[in-house]
């Protein structure tokens, strides 16, 4: 590795954790023992206390421009912490600075794309999911003791065709990435997905069918 000079980003949720350290001192320590195994120094460290929702991340910013007139690596402890949007991940890959996770230190540009792409899935299907269970409980408030089963039925559904949108935005990216990679038929994008360890929205396993269904709705969203 040619670069030598390393400036770690470390992120905890809370402003209560920032200052207790909660999750602070593993980031740290992980990064330190990746550090130390490439031969690397340490200049600079930098902490971000804020909601893994928000792109807009001043220390993060920071760091990124340090690195550039230092040239210096970005290091961080677990991908996860920079992989919430595909948008950002995008970004960051543009802004020119190198960075690496300590316990992903020769995952590439796609990976860092799909995990992007996982996360920001995941991300969504877990508003989805309050936004229904929230209006559930209030239908049954409303209608307590009086089930309606053609409303339910209905909810059911919208609740499936959403999960079903934000999974397939959250794979466009990736399903992008692939054809570009020279996978442009169902089949040897359904193998791709299949290598790169990406499971279906159910967690099954790929088929060309299920790649032209996936590719349907994605052109669906952005018709």
């Amino acid at each position: 590795m040619a670069t030598s000079s390393f400036i770690a980003y470390y992120r905890v949720s809370t402003t209560s954790q920032g200052q207790s350290g909660l999750g602070l001192d593993a980031q740290r320590a992980a990064v330190q023992a990746y550090v130390q195994s490439v031969g690397g120094t340490l200049i600079a460290e930098r902490r971000e206390v804020e909601s893994g929702a928000i792109d807009e991340r001043a220390e993060l910013k920071a760091a990124l421009k340090q690195c550039r007139s230092e040239k210096a690596m970005l290091v961080i402890a677990k991908l996860d912490r920079l992989a919430r949007s595909v948008h950002f991940i995008s970004e960051l890959l543009r802004s020119g600075v190198e960075f690496v996770a300590a316990d992903m230190p020769h995952a590439n540009k796609l990976t860092i794309h799909i995990i992007a792409a996982v996360a920001e899935y995941e991300r969504e299907v877990i508003a989805q999911r309050t936004k229904a269970s929230l209006a559930a409980a209030k239908a049954r408030g409303v209608r307590l003791g009086n089930p309606n089963a053609a409303n339910q039925s209905k909810m059911a559904s919208d609740k499936t065709r959403e999960q079903a949108d934000a999974f397939a935005k959250g794979i466009k990216t990736v399903m992008q990435a692939l054809h570009a990679q020279g996978a442009t038929s169902y089949s040897s994008l359904a193998k791709s997905l299949e290598a790169h360890g990406v499971g279906t929205q159910r967690g099954g396993r790929w088929t060309a069918a299920g790649v032209r269904n996936i590719l349907l709705r994605i052109n669906a969203l952005t018709t």
